[in-house]
Formats: C-alpha cells, structure tokens, sequence
C-alpha cells in the first residue's frame, strides 16, 4: 500500500517543469484562439455571396456533342473545286455521244469544250444538266442534247486541329460536313483532360462569288454557345465555342473554312493547398471535370487530426489580381447539409483551425502522456 503510494505521489510532483510548460503553452494558444474569434469572419459557406461562389464544373466529356451537327446541303449541290463529269449526247450513234471531267474553277464556272464557261456553283446536278444544254443550244452546237452531270470528286477543306484532342493534326473534310463537329470527330474526339471551350480561327478569304456550301452551314446570326470576334488586319476571324452551351440549345453546328484552324482548351486547374489539423498537409492536384468540395478536400488530406475538429477557413482568390476572401465553414454542419460543404475553385486554401476544444483536448492528452510517462519511469 505504501509503494501505491509513493507511485501516486511522485506522479503528481513528477516532472513539475515539463507539465508546467504544457500549461503555459495551452493557456497561451486558448488566449490566440480567442482573441483570433473575436475577429470579423467575410462570410460564412451556407450565406456565400453568388459572385464569390466557384463556378458548376462542367464537362464535355458527358455532353451530347451530336447536337453541334450541322444540317448538311444537299450531296448534288455543285461547290467550287469540285470536279464532274458531263456528258452530251447529240444523237442516237456513239459517236454522237460525248463525255469529259470538268472543275468548276474559284469564280464558280466550269469551262466546257466548245461550249464555254458555265456558271455550276450553286446548282443541283439536274439544274447544272439544264444549264449546259442551255448553253449548248446558245452556241448553236446542238439543237436537243441530252446533258447528264455526275459528282466524280468534291472538294475537301483543310482542317488544322490542336489541342486537347486525342490525335492532333491536319484533316481533310467534305466541303459538305465540314462544321465542327466533323474537326472533333476526325481527330478523335476530346482528350480526357479537354475544357469546355474552343476557338475557331477562320482564314475568311475574300470570296469572288456566294459560296452556297459554307453558306448552308451558318448564318449572319451567332448561335447560342457561340460568340465572334472582329476581324483581323489579315481578314481572319475568331469565333469562341462553349460545348456545353452550343450542345445543350442544339443550336447546330459552325461551318469550317478551308485553312481554319481549331484549338480545343486544355484544362490544367491550380491545385488546393490543404492545412492545418489535417493528417497530411499539403498540396493537392486539383480533379479535372470534376466536383471538389471541402469535404473531399479534407478526405485527400487524410481526415482531421483531431476529433472535435470542426472550424474550417477557406482562403479564395476569384482571380489573379483580386484581393482574397476568408470563408467560415464547419465540418459538422457540412456533413448534415450541403449548402455548408461549401464547393471549391482551383487555387483554394483550405484550413481546419485550432479551437479551444482541439486545444484543450490536445493539452488533456499531452498530460496523460507526461503523468503516464513519469509513473511508469517510478514503477521501474
């Protein structure tokens, strides 16, 4: 009974100096805590202004992009550069019956043997068949041909595709189809780390007559998704896609010249910084197309250190020159309602803070740890 004694006496006097120090040092971090609380919180993750809250993450990956398709004209509408075959027959004999390939040259006109330029562009194999008999009788060469017109090649745009895009490179597409849908496609659709917008740098060469193609697949009106810029010294022109926009009002797709060149965004966010009473601070990539909350945040990090953590400050910066805001948040409110976990932005600073009751409990097992140390050290 005396040695049970002596245990307890020495464990209450053991190692005064140490357990001294403990309770300064817990005294002196509850006044910082206190007196950091009585300081103005900005705003609070559940009253978050709307201008200060990170943006929906959307992602292209999961978007009907089918709806950028644009209405393609009809397959017998005659293009320049295009290359047909006429034939005309005369008579009922063979050798009344002639057939040679024309192309319709820039200005839209295919020059026929011993008939002359024929304005083609524009026009349906049947109309272009009238057109040329037509012309055949003005020329007086025949009085009643038969003219047949055949599509043998139609000519491609040149595509240029970049970015983030599964195979980069130049395509040619059917001057028909050829919108913006058709670039994607060609090049393989999106890679996995593709924003949501894109740029179309148009050539926008100077046209010496109506292109009936290019103007079956747009309109003097910018569709919903899409926005223009003015035209450069050089005559191009810049049009900006938001997929997701342009896709969910299935607005159609934008015609693409002949040399334009299309540049998917690459998304490569900022990462979060996660601090404080978390197991593993540090920095964290942040997830691409993806929803990141604090939460989640807090879950990367390992979890909390400590059980009756609960005070969270996030640190946000809306853009790179505006000033930071300090949002409150709580890990127990978030957990029970959604408004509280609030939604992160690339660049985000994320801090599970010290309270009084981390503190005190820190400084409970701190002194458990000295008094168990020091009567194990007298037991022996």
């Amino acid at each position: 009974m005396a040695s049970v004694r002596r245990i307890k006496l020495s464990a209450r006097v053991a190692n005064p100096a140490l357990v001294d120090r403990w309770i300064c040092s817990v005294c002196l971090a509850l006044f910082l805590v206190l007196v950091s609380g009585c300081a103005t919180v900005h705003y609070r993750a559940s009253t978050l202004p709307p201008e200060l809250q990170a943006p929906p993450v959307e992602n292209p990956q999961v978007v009907d992009l089918s709806r950028l398709a644009m209405t393609p004209p009809s397959s017998q509408l005659i293009d320049r550069g295009d290359v047909l075959e006429v034939t005309i027959t005369a008579g009922l004999g063979k050798d009344d019956t002639f057939t040679f390939p024309v192309r319709v040259n820039d200005n839209g006109e295919a020059d026929l043997p011993f008939v002359g330029s024929v304005a083609l562009a524009g026009l349906e194999l049947e109309a272009a068949e009238a057109a040329i008999a037509a012309a055949c009788i003005r020329q007086q060469l025949y009085r009643d041909p038969h003219v047949t017109v055949t599509m043998k090649q139609q000519r491609v745009n040149r595509v240029t595709v970049v970015g983030a895009v599964k195979k980069p490179g130049i395509y040619s597409l059917p001057r028909g189809s050829s919108d913006l849908l058709a670039a994607l496609v060609a090049a393989g659709g999106l890679a996995d780390d593709a924003g949501t917008d894109v740029e179309i740098r148009q050539p926008n060469r100077a046209d010496p007559v109506p292109n009936p193609v290019a103007d079956a697949g747009r309109s003097g009106v910018v569709q919903a998704g899409y926005s223009a810029t003015q035209a450069t010294h050089s005559g191009a022109q810049t049009l900006r896609v938001n997929l997701v926009s342009a896709a969910k009002a299935g607005s159609g797709g934008y015609y693409v010249q002949d040399g334009a060149v299309v540049m998917v965004e690459r998304r490569d966010p900022q990462p979060i910084h996660v601090m404080g009473l978390v197991k593993n601070p540090g920095r964290y990539e942040f997830p691409v197309a993806e929803e990141l909350r604090m939460l989640d945040a807090i879950a990367l990090a390992g979890g909390v250190k400590s059980t009756v953590a609960n005070k969270v400050f996030i640190i946000r910066r809306m853009t790179p020159t505006s000033e930071p805001v300090l949002i409150q948040a709580s890990i127990r409110k978030a957990k029970r309602d959604g408004s509280e976990n609030l939604r992160l932005m690339p660049g985000d600073v994320v801090s599970v803070e010290q309270t009084p009751a981390t503190i005190l409990l820190d400084a409970i097992n701190v002194i458990r740890f000295a008094i168990g140390a020091s009567v194990t050290s007298t037991a022996l």
